[in-house]
């Protein structure tokens, strides 16, 4: 066997890296929205291989093995229940996420930070209820005054966010790439327009 198929054979087809496949929970709600619950191809085909999860939906292609041939999941729905988490930690992704990737002050989006909405400096601690997201221009216009010292307001008060709250926020801002075949899953808890 020659040095070229060794290294065609170990690695992976460019085609292949582009069929994710979405992982939803045993109630058939995905795990998360944002960031969307997705597996590469390979994870999908070793927990079917494994009996974790059941394919629900396959893509057209086909992987091979010595003996075996598979179509490729493009949705794998786990066996067994996860419990979602009920407090949400306090991440800057998910504070960004609860504030719809938008700055506090004046509702900009793009390159966010976060600001004490009381100054550290004036003895503001770092919570859910005392950050908020904030473009740059805001937050240097801010620094560490107060609010009404410089003039500036929130467009909603900082809280503590729900899971379920994130989840629903989250459902909003979809991935650049949504297969077909996940439509039903994604959206199935939603009202239908009449």
């Amino acid at each position: 066997m020659d040095g070229n198929f060794r290294t065609e054979f170990v690695r992976e087809p460019g085609a292949l890296k582009q069929h994710p496949a979405l992982v939803l929970n045993a109630d058939y709600r995905p795990l998360s929205y944002y960031p969307l619950s997705l597996w590469s191809w390979q994870e999908a085909i070793k927990a079917a291989w494994l009996n974790r999860v059941d394919i629900v939906a396959e893509y057209d292609e086909v992987v091979h093995s010595p003996s075996t041939e598979i179509r490729i999941p493009s949705v794998v729905v786990l066996k067994d229940y996860v419990t979602p988490r009920k407090r949400v930690a306090f991440t800057r992704f998910n504070l960004f996420l609860r504030d719809g990737f938008r700055c506090q002050y004046c509702g900009s989006k793009g390159d966010l930070t976060f600001d004490h909405v009381v100054p550290r400096a004036a003895g503001g601690v770092t919570s859910w209820e005392n950050v908020v997201a904030a473009c740059s221009p805001c937050n240097l216009r801010k620094g560490s005054k107060p609010l009404h010292r410089v003039g500036m307001s929130l467009r909603k008060p900082p809280r503590q966010p729900g899971a379920e709250e994130l989840r629903n926020v989250g459902r909003k801002f979809p991935p650049n790439h949504l297969h077909e075949s996940w439509m039903d899953f994604l959206y199935w808890d939603a009202e239908l327009d009449a």
